[in-house]
């Protein structure tokens, strides 16, 4: 199957990344939010990041404008009707993605492929509420998605080979190296890096080292381009907290339980760059 016009759901930090790289490879895309105001905001992070890239000399002037012309922004879930694939990059809430997939399985066509970015959430749930399971999958970009180079897809047992190809063809096109995980909490690179990140904060709150050490230490011990700490207020607590949470919940192993630290932080708003202030101060 050919794709040629993209859904995202969602113009968030993920989303509006999603929207801008298949604009740039020369798909039609629409993009949804729950308002305008929103809408507008995701817009202008498009804008603003073509706009960076014509002034690093990563794009030109004319590829910018046209990538802007290919995407059309929308309130309305029925201006999907003529998409082939469409990315949910919605809020990390089953409840809310399950609603979004049988209200798409009602509207696409019936040869059009949905997905979700979910970072941790079970595919094979959001699939049950659709009558086209075999065309569902996980396609998770990692941020920002403009720049990270790899997609991992997430094949559920009921994914078709045809689903996979037609996904691995699009991957390619965006110029993504490509991976594929079975649908378990995590997939390849959360499984391993949440551990990772939790047991940072478990050395930090025992007072083992302070954070600059810890994180000066894995930069220059392990050649990381960023420290883990670092990368917790990147990525952000409470998006570690709720990958973290959904693991443990799956798999009822203290690898994956949040350390109270990282909780009160979160509790206390204090989620990283996002907020001006996680285990460093942005402000």
């Amino acid at each position: 199957m050919e794709i040629k016009t993209v859904g995202v759901i969602g113009c968030g930090l993920m989303g509006a990344g999603i929207v801008e790289v298949c604009a740039r490879a020369a798909y039609d895309v629409v993009v949804l939010e729950v308002n305008q105001d929103l809408l507008d905001r995701g817009l202008g992070r498009i804008r603003s990041s073509l706009e960076k890239a014509v002034a690093r000399g990563k794009a030109t002037r004319e590829e910018a404008d046209q990538t802007l012309g290919r995407i059309r922004g929308t309130l309305d879930l029925a201006d999907f009707g003529a998409c082939d694939l469409v990315v949910e990059a919605a809020v990390e809430n089953m409840e809310v993605k399950k609603q979004l997939f049988a209200a798409l399985d009602a509207v696409v066509p019936s040869h059009a492929i949905l997905a979700s970015n979910t970072s941790s959430l079970c595919i094979t749930e959001m699939a049950s509420a659709t009558k086209r399971g075999d065309k569902v999958l996980g396609i998770h970009f990692f941020n920002p998605v403009p720049v990270m180079p790899l997609i991992e897809f997430v094949r559920t047992i009921l994914t078709s080979d045809e689903t996979m190809q037609t996904a691995r063809e699009f991957g390619a096109s965006l110029g993504k190296t490509m991976v594929t995980a079975k649908d378990t909490p995590g997939f390849i690179v959360n499984r391993l890096l949440i551990p990772y990140i939790l047991d940072a904060v478990r050395v930090y709150e025992n007072g083992l080292a302070t954070r600059e050490d810890i994180d000066t230490a894995i930069k220059l011990g392990l050649n990381h381009p960023m420290g883990p700490l670092t990368l917790l207020d990147f990525v952000g607590l409470d998006t570690t907290l709720f990958i973290a949470d959904a693991m443990f919940e799956e798999y009822k192993d203290e690898r994956y339980a949040a350390p109270p630290l990282l909780r009160r932080m979160v509790l206390a708003g204090q989620l990283g760059r996002k907020s001006g202030k996680g285990f460093y101060d942005y402000k």
